[in-house]
Formats: structure tokens, sequence, C-alpha cells
């Protein structure tokens, strides 16, 4: 196909990487939905799991080829509310998680999608890691993995409530 023709379905080359990073996270969150049906594992392992696969796939991604972090960093420029879709995309899984946690006693969360908006902000370092971090990626792993235990343990139900939880005066 000539580029003559492929600008026929496209305004401009924002256009296009737009799509294919559209397409790109479809695929992938259409992976992560499987894990999140798998009813042999616990919301826990479910958040584990997604906020794993989106390190490593984005990781892999950026490590292969460094001008996808150009176009990421563009597109986020350019068309925030295209980024915000793909946010929202992925809040959607959370807060899936998370009711699934509701639902089975693990978890006890007021609201849910603020809670999924928050856990999003802070492990959004790990979405697009080399644009936030130097670190390999067995040094993310080993940081998201203490962040998503930080999570876990407050998301738990059997924790003690905030208010029941012994002050410890400095």
């Amino acid at each position: 196909m000539s580029s003559g023709n492929i600008y026929r379905f496209f305004a401009g080359k924002l256009d296009i990487a737009e799509q294919i990073a559209d397409e790109n996270t479809d695929k992938r969150l259409d992976n992560v939905r499987a894990v999140i049906r798998d009813k042999r594992l616990s919301p826990a392992e479910k958040l584990h799991a997604f906020l794993f696969d989106s390190l490593r796939v984005t990781y892999q991604a950026l490590d292969e080829d460094p001008r996808m972090a150009q176009i990421a960093e563009m597109i986020a420029r350019e068309r925030p509310e295209f980024m915000e879709r793909q946010l929202a995309k992925e809040r959607a899984l959370i807060a899936e998680i998370l009711s699934l946690g509701n639902a089975g006693g693990g978890f006890n969360i007021d609201d849910i999608l603020f809670t999924a908006r928050m856990i999003q902000a802070v492990t959004l370092k790990y979405k697009y890691p080399q644009l936030h971090s130097a670190l390999t990626l067995p040094q993310l792993e080993k940081e998201l993995d203490g962040v998503v235990d930080l999570i876990i343990n407050g998301l738990d139900v059997r924790q003690s409530a905030p208010a029941e939880r012994e002050t410890v005066s400095a």
C-alpha cells in the first residue's frame, strides 16, 4: 500500500500511532482478562499478575525499540485525551479485580473506582518504566513486588481498620 493510500484512512502520523497503540493495548488487556477470569487465582494474585504484565510488556517493547518511548511521549503530549482513554481501560480491569475481592470477602473497599484510580496512580512508574527510571527489569520487578504487597495489605479485610490501629507517637 502506498503512503498516499494510507493517508486516505488516517489524517496524519499521530493518528496512525494512536491506532497502533490502541490495538496493542486492547490485545494486551484481552490477555489479562483471561487471567482475571481464572477462578483458581485470588483477587490479590490477579492484581499482581495484571500489574506485572503491564510492567513486563511495556519494558520489553521499549527495550526492543526505544523510539516507542518517543512515540508514547508525543501521543501523551499531543493527545492527552487518548492517553486518558487508555488508562481508563486499564482502570476498569483494576476495578473488576477489586470488585471480585470485595465479593469474595478478601477486600473491604468502599469506593472501588477511586481505589482503582489510586492503585493506577501509585503504579504508573511501572506502566512506562524506562520513562521514569533507569532500573533494570529485575530491579523494577522487585520494587513493584514491594508496592503490590503494600497495596494488598492495605486492601486486606483481615487487617484492622485504620481507626482501630494502634498509633505510635514519635
